[in-house]
């Protein structure tokens, strides 16, 4: 009880000591007291303050593990943005002249239109993108880069065209969004008015792409990600036997990959047989070679036909034991590691995906940690993570901006940057068109029991 109070009187004699600091210095705009569950970026938001003016104002802020507490006293800053007392005519002549400005030399200003909201999981998934979002700006402010975010609410039932009306859009370098194909048009003919970049972080459906030198969007389509892989395999694979496997699997979304790649490998001229799990053991032997390494393709990506295959794969392999043999699998195999670990390595199971997150790299473990610190909670339980995917996404980008300015393509390697999730790397569509993310990287699940991820 003593301690306690001690405590209670040291706390108080400091902040009796801040607040006459302040009413004789004027330093200081306000002294806060730091409540449950409040983060930095709440109590820069309220006082309408950076970030970055708030952790100068608080030295402490930026030692390596720092963690606030309820019960701190931060010191509270006055902003460093000019007071908008200026006439309309001059304020609008001001912001066109910023907008001139090189952006390397200047507050990158980033936009965000996604459902930010609790209502269902499009929401949950897209807060915890832009936690990930506001994590990267605290990083890059770090390093010396001076952002602005604006934030917006596009749910699917809103009006779009409502949003756009804001004039602090269109005043925005980048916008991050939207979610809903459905709105593109619109968010796509503002940017392009406006002279936007518009970074696209999961829609698959943007054909506009085609014309819209602005665009950057993350994700192909489905068939465009079955031809990158299927490319990448024809020229990582090219010495293998292949062994196609039908799991008699009717709700399979995997027929028209294993299609296609049948097509390219007997048009190549390649080694290749098929088999099926209702295959006696003596015929299901018969389908390996001998002589070459043997690759292994499912024509599902589901656990049940998966658990059978690897039941079949080890009595092929304690009977034959020679034979060299490795799977070829699916990026939904991601969410069976667990369970399926052992065999991963025992057959050195590959998987193309366009995202990997190691939960047991250093990078990861940091980020979750800091992501409890500022949030009060865990990531969702889904793949990816998307506070993550916000991270990589927003740090490769505005650094590309700030290092390049509006001339930033965002090609492969241009950013010294490892991503923790989600690698990046575009190139343009057709000769007037925008950018597409073309990486595509191989989780390997190596015999020696290390995992490996090739880009």
């Amino acid at each position: 009880m003593k301690i306690r109070i001690i405590r209670y009187l040291v706390f108080f004699f400091l902040l009796t000591v801040s607040m006459e600091a302040y009413s004789q210095s004027n330093k200081w705009r306000d002294i806060h007291k730091v409540k449950k569950k409040e983060t930095l970026y709440s109590i820069a938001h309220e006082y309408s303050i950076t970030i970055e003016e708030l952790t100068n104002a608080n030295p402490e802020m930026k030692v390596p593990g720092y963690q606030l507490k309820k019960g701190d006293v931060v010191f509270i800053p006055f902003s460093s943005r000019a007071p908008q007392t200026s006439s309309p005519a001059k304020t609008v002549a001001t912001q066109q002249n910023a907008a001139r400005t090189d952006v390397r030399n200047r507050e990158i200003r980033l936009g965000v239109l996604l459902p930010l909201h609790d209502i269902n999981g499009d929401g949950r998934r897209m807060t915890e993108y832009y936690r990930g979002v506001l994590m990267a700006c605290d990083s890059l402010r770090c390093e010396g880069l001076s952002i602005r975010v604006d934030a917006f609410n596009a749910s699917e039932q809103c009006n779009i065209n409502t949003l756009l009306a804001n004039p602090q859009l269109a005043q925005c370098d980048v916008i991050f969004g939207p979610l809903y194909s459905a709105q593109m048009p619109a968010v796509s003919a503002f940017a392009r008015q406006h002279d936007i970049k518009l970074f696209i972080p999961f829609s698959i459906n943007a054909p506009q792409i085609k014309d819209n030198p602005g665009i950057y969007q993350v994700y192909q389509t489905p068939s465009e990600i079955e031809a990158s892989i299927a490319a990448r395999y024809m020229r990582q694979f090219k010495d293998y036997h292949t062994v196609l496997i039908d799991c008699n699997d009717s709700a399979s979304t995997k027929g028209s990959f294993t299609s296609l790649l049948r097509s390219q490998l007997k048009s190549a001229g390649r080694s290749i047989s098929i088999t099926s799990t209702k295959s006696s053991e003596e015929n299901f032997a018969k389908a390996f070679s001998k002589k070459m390494p043997n690759v292994v393709i499912l024509n599902t990506e589901r656990s049940p036909q998966l658990n059978v295959v690897f039941a079949k794969l080890n009595g092929l392999a304690n009977n034959a034991p020679d034979l060299r043999i490795t799977l070829f699998g699916y990026t939904e195999w991601m969410m069976y590691t667990r369970y399926n670990l052992d065999n991963y390595y025992r057959f050195n199971v590959y998987i193309p995906a366009t995202f990997y997150t190691n939960p047991l790299s250093s990078a990861t473990r940091r980020f979750e940690q800091k992501y409890r610190w500022n949030f009060h909670e865990d990531m969702l339980a889904a793949l990816p993570r998307f506070a993550i995917t916000g991270f990589d996404h927003t740090y490769f980008f505005l650094k590309g901006l700030h290092e390049y300015g509006t001339g930033f393509n965002g090609a492969i390697g241009s950013i010294g940057y490892t991503p923790i999730q989600t690698p990046l790397g575009f190139e343009r569509i057709g000769s007037n068109g925008g950018w597409q993310n073309k990486r595509i990287l191989m989780v390997n699940y190596a015999p020696s029991k290390q995992i490996r991820v090739i880009y």
